[in-house]
């Protein structure tokens, strides 16, 4: 199973954790990421996320998403198919940098979008070519696939 995350999935553990549903997908996230670490979940990383991360104001945070790009199988650079295609869903309201992050993920042949983003998630979901998911729902997929 090949997946793709974007930064604010990377990011869920350090959100405020007093909400339970922050609290819940933190956990889904650590998950899915002892799947990738065991190689039972492949991760597909892109130019955007480094991007993106490197952005980052805190550096704690952003060497530790930084660390899970060694865990990527593979590797997606910028080209003018995925340029097309994130302004293609830049006309159906994606944020650019989020319609970079999902055209990448389409290009690597990523199965799951994961993140975390709720406007996200609902823009997209009629997306054939992926399935966008919160990290609960893809823990549990995961789990049901796995064990």
């Amino acid at each position: 199973m090949r997946i793709y995350l974007d930064v604010c999935a990377f990011n869920r553990p350090f959100d405020d954790q007093k909400h339970i549903r922050v609290r819940l997908e933190a956990e889904a996230k650590l998950y899915v990421q002892g799947k990738i670490k065991a190689g039972e979940v492949e991760l597909v990383w892109s130019y955007i996320l480094d991007l993106e991360n490197d952005q980052n104001p805190f550096r704690e945070k952003r060497l530790a998403i930084e660390e899970w790009r060694k865990y990527s199988i593979a590797y997606i650079t910028e080209s003018d198919e995925i340029i097309d295609k994130a302004n293609e869903f830049v006309r159906i309201g994606l944020k650019p940098k989020d319609a970079l992050h999902v055209s990448s993920a389409i290009a690597g042949e990523a199965k799951y979008f994961m993140t975390t983003d709720d406007k996200l998630l609902k823009k997209i979901a009629a997306e054939s070519q992926i399935v966008a998911i919160n990290p609960i729902s893809l823990a549990a997929i995961i789990d049901e696939r796995i064990n």
